[in-house]
């Protein structure tokens, strides 16, 4: 019997045996460091003489594993394998595909900190990040394997008297799953194994960043008795693997999580027609945010400050739900200013594998460019007042930085920047400021910090994001409870995590008979 879905519980590291536990699991997978991963198609280990090489962001002289890199010959056997793999998988009734995720779930739960360990020394994140990123890929287990039991049921349909009609879901078919680097766990994980308990197969192709998390998952699916060819691992380059892929006549859906422009180019892809191709291909897309945090005059200060902090600064912003606006009333905005930049200016920096570090790393070179980049501009749009430059060089640090008086079209309000940065602009009354929080081309998350009821009900209505939270932090999204995905250029509101998520990967057929 199945019980009812709960999320699983963080880790609490103040506990000392926990801090043990957590410390063990460390040393473990320090001893695994720098290890080859093959590609893994149709059950079968391919080592490619072209590699992947995973570092660690927070110290980038270790090499966390070196992945075998697919080629397109390669891409094309692995939509080959796992088109065959459909013909036999999509047999399989729903509840029996549920079984394999509840048994990878039980896997992955008894393995918590080894994978939050991987996560902190591949992703760098915090023990608390890591343990929630663990934590929400179980959670996605154990939350879509109930999903599909309740979509595998008889349907509701009204009855015609001298008809028996039946509605049942049944999966697409090859999908192709492009899952992000900042949840390399907990969005791969819940992209892949919606995909496969909807009864489709999988060629996924990881962050190139991340590869290593990901074959450590897709060893948790095999020990759980997925079949081979179901999930085929398949780290490549985009221009020349993810293309091939996303073009291919056997694709029937991608899904994707990452920027806006990898995906509107994948749409832009995925639109055209091949040859052989018999569907119109499905994207299920969430393509980032720029994420507004709100700051009525009435609002409790303290709680409003040390929120626009987490909500920017956690895994040093590199969260599509990241806030990287504070929009505050002109009657407390220095207050709040003030208090943010104190908190701020606490904050620990450095190796993450130290427990009491809280901001690690970007995830590299080219990101940590990226933010710098963007600093010197806000040095032009604003006035900085804490952060602005790189943190120790030993990894890819930035220093949490917030820039005040940012004008609401600025570069810095406007466009996703994916680090620890956050910008501070000033709203004449809140009628200003739910039209600054709407100004942006996205539409993922925002918060709202009010005690005006009014004020709140007008922005359930008006502040048009697919996560809207009040008076709380603006990430955090957990399974089943906030159901995640956003309107505009933030992507297709997949919803991730809700019930309507596993819709995405059917089609419904009815089938009716004449009694």
């Amino acid at each position: 019997m199945v019980v009812d879905y709960r999320p699983e519980p963080f880790t609490n590291f103040k506990d000392e045996q926990n801090r043990q536990d957590f410390e063990v699991a460390l040393k473990k997978v320090e001893q695994e460091l720098g290890q080859d991963y093959p590609l893994i198609i149709n059950g079968e280990r391919v080592t490619t003489d072209s590699k992947i090489t995973s570092v660690n962001p927070s110290d980038k002289s270790v090499v966390v594993g070196t992945v075998s890199k697919a080629d397109q010959a390669l891409a094309e056997k692995a939509i080959q394998a796992a088109a065959q793999t459909f013909e036999e998988w999509k047999k399989v009734t729903g509840p029996q595909r549920a079984r394999y995720l509840f048994k990878a779930a039980a896997i992955l739960r008894r393995r918590k900190h080894e994978f939050s360990a991987w996560l902190v020394y591949e992703a760098g994140k915090s023990w608390g990040e890591a343990d929630a990123d663990t934590a929400e890929a179980i959670d996605f287990l154990e939350f879509y394997g109930r999903e599909m039991i309740r979509l595998s049921e008889q349907q509701p349909l009204t009855r015609l008297d001298g008809e028996d009609n039946e509605l049942t879901y049944i999966p697409l078919g090859v999908g192709v799953v492009i899952p992000p680097w900042n949840f390399p766990l907990a969005i791969m994980a819940g992209m892949t194994t919606a995909s496969l308990v909807a009864g489709n197969t999988v060629v996924l192709k990881p962050a190139s960043t991340t590869p290593v998390v990901a074959a450590k998952f897709v060893e948790v699916l095999e020990e759980a008795g997925v079949p081979a060819g179901v999930v085929n691992y398949l780290p490549g380059s985009g221009s020349e693997v993810g293309d091939y892929l996303v073009d291919h006549q056997l694709t029937r859906y991608i899904s994707f999580t990452g920027s806006r422009d990898v995906g509107l180019r994948i749409n832009e892809r995925a639109a055209k027609k091949t040859d052989g191709q018999k569907w119109i291909k499905r994207l299920v897309a969430e393509m980032g945010g720029k994420d507004t945090i709100v700051v009525d005059k009435d609002a409790d200060l303290e709680l409003a400050a040390q929120n626009i902090v987490f909500s920017a600064f956690g895994f040093s912003g590199q969260k599509c739900s990241a806030c990287s606006r504070a929009v505050v009333h002109q009657d407390v905005y220095d207050e709040v200013l003030e208090k943010a930049v104190e908190l701020t200016k606490q904050l620990t920096i450095g190796n993450i594998k130290e427990r009491d570090i809280y901001t690690g790393p970007v995830i590299d070179e080219s990101a940590q460019k990226k933010v710098l980049d963007y600093i010197e501009i806000g040095k032009k749009e604003g006035r900085l007042v804490a952060g602005g430059e790189k943190g120790p060089e030993e990894g890819f640090f930035v220093q949490p930085t917030i820039f005040a008086d940012v004008a609401p079209d600025a570069r810095l309000m406007q466009e996703e920047i994916f680090g620890p940065v956050v910008a501070f602009c000033k709203a004449d009354d809140f009628d200003h400021a739910l039209e600054i929080a709407n100004n942006t081309e996205y539409g993922l998350t925002g918060s709202v910090f009010s005690r005006n009821r009014s004020h709140l009900e007008r922005a359930r209505d008006e502040f048009h994001v697919g996560n809207l939270y009040f008076n709380r932090k603006c990430t955090g999204a957990i399974v089943g409870v906030h159901p995640f995905g956003g309107f505009n250029m933030s992507g297709t509101d997949s919803k991730a995590g809700g019930r309507d998520y596993l819709l995405l990967f059917t089609q419904a057929k009815l089938v009716s008979e004449l009694l």
